[in-house]
């Protein structure tokens, strides 16, 4: 969670900021495959968000799609979309900073990343550093409305 703490203050100190959200993606082993944090901004894309850059440059440092075994720690709880990523890499194990009752769906609104439905589930584990990670996001925000 470390690393992806520190992804998530780079996304927010580069020009224009993003929100400070990162993700790394971690092999069966525990070496790093890959790191990002959100480059919304920066990409003008809506769907960069540091899970999905993330989950891509893993795929590309294994050469497969498929990232069985690998676990994902992420400093916000995956939006749908992401969620829906984690599934379709079919990441063994999630592990959260901040859960996000809002937009959540590793456990807070939705559960899709262990939905009993789909073909593939996740393990997950919430609420490492969670002060931290929560501490990080709403002072960007407080920051952004100028309290």
């Amino acid at each position: 969670m470390g690393l992806a703490l520190e992804q998530a203050r780079a996304a927010a100190a580069r020009e224009p900021a993003d929100v400070p959200i990162g993700a790394v993606v971690l092999d069966a082993n525990g070496r790093v495959l890959a790191s990002a944090g959100n480059r919304r901004e920066a990409d003008e894309d809506p769907t960069a968000h540091a899970e999905i850059l993330a989950l891509r440059e893993a795929a590309r440092a294994t050469g497969r799609w498929n990232l069985s075994g690998c676990t994902l720690a992420v400093t916000l709880e995956p939006c749908t979309m992401c969620a829906g990523a984690i599934v379709l890499a079919r990441i063994a194990r999630v592990v959260v900073g901040a859960p996000d009752p809002k937009a959540g769906a590793a456990g807070s609104l939705y559960d899709l990343v262990r939905e009993p439905r789909l073909n593939h589930r996740a393990q997950l584990t919430t609420g490492v550093r969670e002060l931290e990670c929560g501490d990080l996001l709403r002072s960007f925000f407080r920051a952004r409305r100028g309290l």
